[in-house]
């Protein structure tokens, strides 16, 4: 079973980035929680272990954990430990910008998925 625990539901990924999810198994959207950023550490580590041991008794094969920073750092260093690979998926980003009289730019961006790096340890 591969989790993706992200803000961006499988249903809407590129048939590539699902056939490289699909080889870990079946894909399962886990909601990545909104993270106050106002959240101590100890908050953070609080609600880390809970989605960690949630994500554990899941027993996946793999799991994509993208989100806020210093959420995502706490929840990967759990899983990592537990023998959990822990992945990011990687993109390559086209922009356009465009910048008007006033001065005001508006960018434009879109990533085409490039594949999953492993944030654990290099075996």
């Amino acid at each position: 079973m591969f989790i993706n625990f992200s803000n961006h539901p499988y249903a809407q990924w590129s048939a590539e980035q699902t056939a490289a999810a699909q080889r870990y198994g079946k894909v399962v959207d886990l909601a990545f929680p909104a993270i106050d950023p106002a959240a101590d550490e100890a908050a953070l580590d609080s609600l880390a272990a809970v989605y960690a041991d949630h994500i554990l008794h899941l027993n996946p094969d793999a799991v994509l954990c993208q989100g806020e920073c210093t959420f995502v750092y706490r929840v990967v260093q759990r899983l990592e430990a537990a023998g959990i690979p822990t992945l990011a998926a990687c993109s390559r980003r086209k922009s356009q910008e465009t910048t008007y009289p006033d001065g005001s730019t508006l960018k434009r961006s879109i990533f085409v998925f490039a594949g999953f790096r492993r944030y654990g340890p290099m075996p």
